[in-house]
This record gives structure tokens, sequence and C-alpha cells, in this order.
């Protein structure tokens, strides 16, 4: 018997009937499923305050600096927050268990941080970049090859100029760009794109890995005469040039012979 028919037989304490024979009893009565999955998160409308976050359960998310002072819709799943401005998705985060939480998102805030670079070194998104492994040493160590080159404000400038590259750019081909432009000494963004875009390259020309030859009978069938195989046999006579001939003459009548 299976296991599901072991159920259906089964009853529940002293009840009169049996699993199944209830269920008989209900099925016609269930609702067929809709076409759209449930949703099953609660939704939050929204307005983000001067810091571009909001606060939903207790904890703070970011959101882009953008939106400061706008309403958004915020979504909240058992294990993520997705934010929307209008249709237009702006943010996802991992959603926080514990209450008086923060979570920043270092993207988030480049477009401030552009205009006030000193405020990097100490924010609380850079350090929540480097402990998800988003902000890698590598990108400290050309951050500090820029400062030393071209000062704190201008050097830090170029790196936020580097990072917002990570929006048009794979994170682990921006990471290479940026060890090969400190290898050659080039501290500028404009270097770190080009040598990005290098391995991007180089990624989409890398060669498939080789497939073997299989050693066995030479039985191998090629496309073609695979499907030549499954084509009707072709029972129309052969083809004949004699109604051309026949034209030629026609068109040309045989010269008397001299």
């Amino acid at each position: 018997m299976a296991p599901h028919e072991a159920d259906d037989a089964r009853r529940i304490r002293s009840r009169p009937r049996t699993i199944g024979e209830y269920f008989a009893a209900e099925q016609p009565l269930l609702d067929p499923l809709p076409d759209e999955p449930f949703e099953t998160g609660r939704l939050f409308t929204l307005r983000v305050d001067r810091y571009s976050q909001i606060s939903v359960r207790t904890n703070r998310y970011s959101v882009p600096v953008r939106l400061i002072g706008r309403t958004v819709r915020a979504m909240l799943h058992a294990s993520e927050l997705v934010v929307h401005d209008g249709r237009e998705e702006v943010a996802r985060h991992e959603r926080l268990i514990a209450k008086g939480g923060c979570r920043l998102e270092l993207d988030h805030y480049l477009e401030a941080l552009v205009r006030k670079p000193g405020a990097l070194p100490g924010a609380t998104a850079l350090d929540q970049a480097r402990s998800a492994g988003r902000f890698t040493p590598v990108h400290d160590a050309w951050w500090a090859a820029a400062v030393k080159a071209h000062g704190e404000r201008d050097g830090t400038r170029a790196l936020i100029e580097v990072l917002l590259l990570g929006r048009h750019l794979p994170h682990e081909h921006l990471v290479t760009g940026l060890a090969a432009a400190l290898k050659t000494g080039a501290l500028t963004a404009d270097a770190v794109a080009l040598e990005a875009r290098k391995a991007a390259e180089e990624d989409s020309h890398a060669p498939a890995d080789p497939v073997l030859p299989t050693v066995g009978p030479s039985n191998v069938t090629t496309l073609t005469s695979r499907r030549l195989a499954h084509l009707p046999p072709d029972k129309r006579p052969l083809p004949s040039v004699a109604h051309y001939d026949q034209l030629l003459r026609l068109r040309r009548p045989d010269r008397p012979t001299p």
C-alpha cells in the first residue's frame, strides 16, 4: 500500500470517517489554484529619511541617496527585504532578524560620497562591505596607493569612481582590473576600467574545454545521413534534358552541310 493510501485509510482519534472520506467530501468544494503566485510577504509604505534609510520593524536598511525624502514600498519576506520605487526595484537586502540592526549597501551612497569623499573612511557601509567581501584587500591596496599619489581627497574620489564602475562591470573583473592597474602604477578610474574590460574580453574569448574523441567502432552517423534516413523515398523519375534539346532545335535549326 502506498503511503498516501495508508494515510487516507487512517482515522483521527474516534472520528467516524477516515481522512480519505473527509477529503472526498471536501474536494468538490475547493477552488482552483490562482494563476499568479500568492504573495506571502508583508508590505510597508515608508518614507526615506535624510540618511537614505528606511525603518522596518525596528531595523534600518539603506536605499539609493536619490530617494531621500520620497516614499517607497518595502516587501518583507522571511529571508529578504525588497524595496521598490514605483515599479523599479531599488534595493534588496538580507533580512535582519535581531532588533535594532542596520544593513547598509555602500553602492547606495556613492553619489553622495563623490561630493564628500572624506566621509568614506569612517562609513558604516564601508565596514559592512569589507565584512561581506565586496570591498577586498585589493581595493584597500589600490586606495592607499591612490591617496599616496594624489592626496587624501583626490585619491579617495578616484576610488569612489572605481566603485561606480561596479554598476556596469562584474565584481571579479573589477577586482582583476584593480590588481592589474596597481601593478603598473595606473592609479585612475579610467585605467582600472580599461584593465577590467580586458579581463572581461579574455574571459569571453577563453577556449572551451576540448572534446576528447571517443575510441570505438566506426559506426558514427552524420547529422545529414540521419536526416536523410528519416525522409520518405523519392519516387519521382530521373530528370531528363530531352525537352531542352527540342527547344534548342527550334531556336537554332540545323545548318545545311556544305
